[in-house]
């Protein structure tokens, strides 16, 4: 795992610690990531987070945002429904190929994924979501790569550990997000520009 990826690993861990929310990582079986790279394409700097940090049960918790992640072992099964039809469930229609499911919204389901078709030198992504249920999937970008995006998950919850674990009402909520921009800004400003976490 190189030195970026191994700081955003460290941080997200750290605030789970902190803010004493259970959260658990492993180590991948290397054979199935192998498998992962051969079926699914699954890139580098993915491969290296599963291998050293497989999220075999780890969900963030902001006051806006629950993202739970998909460990190695569940990572192709996830994919039916999305990019693999199966006899019960056909694949969603306009979901690309270049898109690999990575983890999915605890409070609406929607799902994130990494857009292999947009690899950069380091064997990184993009990650994206997008409403499902609706006509057409419009993407909307999370982070610009995959690394970002743990960042961005860790400035989250450091945000959030200030407000507390009740009911928010609309103000309370649009606090929050007022709060987490600048943050995000500092790590990743196209992701701040496309609005998803604020």
């Amino acid at each position: 795992m190189d030195s970026d990826l191994a700081e955003a690993v460290a941080s997200l861990k750290d605030i789970f610690d902190r803010r004493k929310i259970p959260a658990t990582f492993g180590k991948a079986n290397p054979a199935t990531v192998e498998n992962l790279r051969k079926t699914l394409r699954v890139p580098a700097r993915y491969r290296a987070f599963l291998l050293a940090a497989d999220p075999v049960d780890v969900e963030t918790a902001t006051p806006v945002e629950r993202v739970r992640l998909i460990s190695s072992e569940n990572l192709a099964a996830e994919q039916a429904g999305y990019s693999v039809g199966t006899d019960a469930t056909p694949a969603m229609n306009g979901w690309r190929k270049s898109w690999i499911l990575i983890g999915r919204s605890a409070l609406l389901g929607d799902p994130y994924f990494l857009d292999i078709s947009k690899l950069d030198a380091e064997g990184d992504c993009p990650v994206f979501t997008t409403m499902t249920g609706t006509d057409t999937l419009k993407p909307e970008l999370c982070a610009s790569s995959f690394q970002q995006f743990l960042r961005i998950l860790a400035i989250g919850m450091e945000v959030a550990n200030g407000f507390g674990s009740g009911v928010m009402d609309d103000d309370d909520e649009a606090i929050f997000r007022e709060a987490l921009a600048p943050k995000i800004k500092t790590v990743d400003a196209a992701a701040l520009r496309a609005g998803h976490w604020t």
